[in-house]
């Protein structure tokens, strides 16, 4: 079947042929001709396998045939996402689906001015894609309405319940008209989400288009047993031995994802870091410098391990696994995405054995174990020290790492030259400016008891 044989409005067809897109995908396939009739749906499908477009779609063209002014301080389309960067990706994906359409769509997250927000908001907007939190600090605020929406999605589902969206969940549901089209979409939808979900659909129709927990077939997994203390010396050594085109490097915790990012620059490997700690400028510009190949390593924590698009990424390694098997599909779906093939390598200390059995036993699949490289223990030994922390800011490429250090150098042969810096304040010749003396004095009449004041010496 082609996309022309879906009998999609012809803006949506046009913008589907300027990408290349002719076959839809199997939940694609699926997916679509349901929504088109206004069914509600609730669809399971591995990542990666264009779950965005199963939706935005349909969407789109339901907005082609039933043209309509937006409301006031509301939206017709209201999209719902765990995370700020596969809130970013599915409003891009929108403007990109409909962009021979006058259209409106607006992302909403947190981290962000939201009066910039309720501004963009004021004139009503088509779609707009949002977190929970800041779409109820929109609304609390009375800035923002979702009375009059028609289409509801639920992106990532289970995973927007499993970080405990369930009460926000409830509040929207609460708001929405009871007119309405509702769309659910996960990778994964596990029994006691399903049901929850059910709260939410109206008679919707379920679309599995592969077994829950199924992990992409064209990623070879491998994992390498190793003491948590080596697993640096390790990463460094892959990173060194492998064909790595852009990888995703995936750690349990924010401290973990600095910490390796600080290692690989000791060893002058350019790397980058994105986790719930960042701003949201910070995590912006790494994924952005990931995406666009000025940084081939992206550390993250599993706030990546859904919402990332990016071509390219040819590994996936697991530096520490997940607690939750399911989360390690989401992971290795970052890779052989769009009918490319991927490489998925997992890092396992002795007390993570349970974590790996429990991802055997979720996708049904033995991952090849794999021998420690032959000259690992020497990389033990000569692991490089970590490089210094340092604030946030542009990921730094190894030109840029080499400039930072000439000028560190510069300075200190000027300090033991005695000569310090022209800047703030310091004179040429090392000597610093004269400061102005500040005199005290008790207060006049009127002031309380025991008050100071501070009076300038005279010019």
């Amino acid at each position: 079947m082609q996309f022309t044989e879906l009998g999609l409005a012809e803006p949506i067809i046009q913008a589907l042929s300027a990408k290349n897109y002719t076959t839809p995908t199997p939940i694609q396939t699926q997916a679509i001709p349901v929504l088109l009739e206004g069914r509600d749906l609730c669809g399971v499908a591995q990542t990666g396998t264009g779950k965005t477009a199963a939706f935005a779609l349909p969407s789109l063209d339901y907005f082609a045939r039933n043209p309509k002014a937006t409301p006031l301080n509301g939206c017709r389309m209201l999209v719902l996402s765990p995370t700020r960067e596969l809130a970013a990706q599915i409003a891009q994906s929108f403007r990109d689906y409909g962009r021979f359409m006058k259209l409106s769509v607006e992302v909403i997250f947190g981290g962000v001015p939201i009066n910039r927000q309720i501004k963009a908001l004021s004139r009503g907007v088509d779609i707009v894609v949002a977190t929970p939190g800041r779409l109820l600090d929109l609304i609390d605020q009375r800035a923002f309405t979702i009375k009059d929406t028609e289409i509801f999605v639920l992106d990532e589902a289970d995973q927007m319940m499993d970080m405990g969206f369930i009460h926000p969940l409830r509040r929207v549901a609460k708001m929405l008209p009871a007119k309405r089209q509702n769309l659910f979409f996960s990778a994964t939808m596990p029994k006691e989400i399903e049901a929850l979900a059910a709260q939410f659909l109206n008679d919707p129709v379920k679309v599995s288009v592969a077994p829950q927990s199924t992990t992409a077939e064209r990623v070879m997994q491998r994992a390498i047993f190793v003491n948590q203390a080596e697993k640096q010396a390790l990463l460094t050594l892959t990173i060194q031995n492998e064909p790595i085109d852009r990888a995703l490097i995936f750690t349990r915790t924010k401290h973990g994802a600095d910490r390796v990012v600080r290692f690989l620059e000791g060893a002058g490997i350019p790397a980058a870091a994105i986790h719930g700690n960042k701003s949201q400028a910070q995590r912006t510009t790494a994924l952005q410098a990931f995406r666009h190949g000025h940084v081939k390593l992206l550390v993250a924590t599993d706030i990546a391990a859904r919402g990332i698009d990016v071509s390219g990424v040819s590994h996936v390694i697991n530096f520490e696994l997940p607690n939750v098997a399911e989360q390690y599909v989401h992971r290795i779906g970052r890779t052989a995405r769009a009918g490319a093939e991927g490489v998925a390598i997992s890092f396992v200390a002795d007390d993570e054995r349970p974590y790996l059995k429990a991802i055997e036993r979720a996708t049904r699949i033995k991952l090849e174990i794999e021998p420690l490289p032959e000259n690992f223990m020497e990389a033990v030994r000569n692991l490089p020290k970590p490089a210094a922390p340092r604030k946030g800011g542009k990921p730094q490429t190894a030109e840029q790492q080499s400039r930072r250090a000439d000028g560190q150098r510069k300075y200190q042969d000027q300090q033991k030259a005695g000569r310090g810096s022209p800047e703030r304040g310091h004179r040429p010749d090392g000597d610093q400016p004269a400061k102005r003396p500040n005199r005290r004095r008790r207060s006049g009449v009127g002031a309380h008891k025991g008050a100071v004041q501070r009076v300038a010496a005279p010019r």
